[in-house]
């Protein structure tokens, strides 16, 4: 059974995890491996599951020793990107290494965040942005970092379980508009997601 929120009781304690850290950041980044898909030239999605999050939660605990009081806040923050069974959930990164060409760029994708899509058999699904705060500036410049969530009916579950499907993820900004095809691997992955 997927879980589709992570607890204090989820939680290693910090010695314990520190045992394990190299372990768990191996095997879990072999899995994120196949969450990862490159859309157009500078974003790329990070689709988020239990196990992500769930590190995400552990490295801010270990980097930070934050203790009890420091995990209310990160389940707080990373709780909502869990899937809940009938979703994906991605971040997606805006990724340009030259300062001034980010910005720029950056200033031209306002409301991109409103924009991503999955596309199953030609049926559009619309991303949702994670509603925690505002990701594009009220000078329209867009944040590197959005949250988005795809809400799935039954049948559009169904379809994209199915062996073989199509699926495409996208964005169709007018200064950004790219797509991808997810390889094999990635939608069997990511049919884990689904309750």
């Amino acid at each position: 059974m997927t879980k589709h929120e992570i607890t204090k009781a989820d939680i290693l304690p910090p010695a314990e995890y520190a045992k394990v850290r190299t372990e768990t950041r191996r095997r879990i980044a072999a899995t994120k491996r196949n969450r990862r898909v490159d859309v157009g030239p500078n974003v790329t999605f990070y689709f988020e599951n239990f196990e992500t999050m769930w590190l995400q939660i552990h490295e801010m605990l270990h980097i930070e020793r934050g203790g009890d009081e420091q995990l209310v806040d990160e389940l707080a923050a990373y709780n909502p990107l869990v899937p809940k069974g009938n979703e994906l959930v991605a971040t997606f990164m805006i990724e340009i290494d030259e300062p001034e060409r980010r910005k720029r760029i950056l200033m031209r994708l306002g409301g991109i965040e409103e924009m991503a899509f999955i596309s199953i058999g030609g049926e559009k699904i619309a991303g949702r942005p994670e509603a925690d705060q505002d990701r594009t500036t009220s000078e329209g410049k867009a944040s590197s970092v959005q949250f988005v969530h795809f809400p799935f009916t039954p049948a559009q579950i169904a379809a994209f379980k199915k062996p073989g499907t199509q699926v495409i993820v996208g964005l169709g900004h007018e200064n950004y508009n790219h797509m991808a095809v997810l390889p094999e691997a990635t939608r069997l992955e990511l049919s884990g997601d689904f309750d």
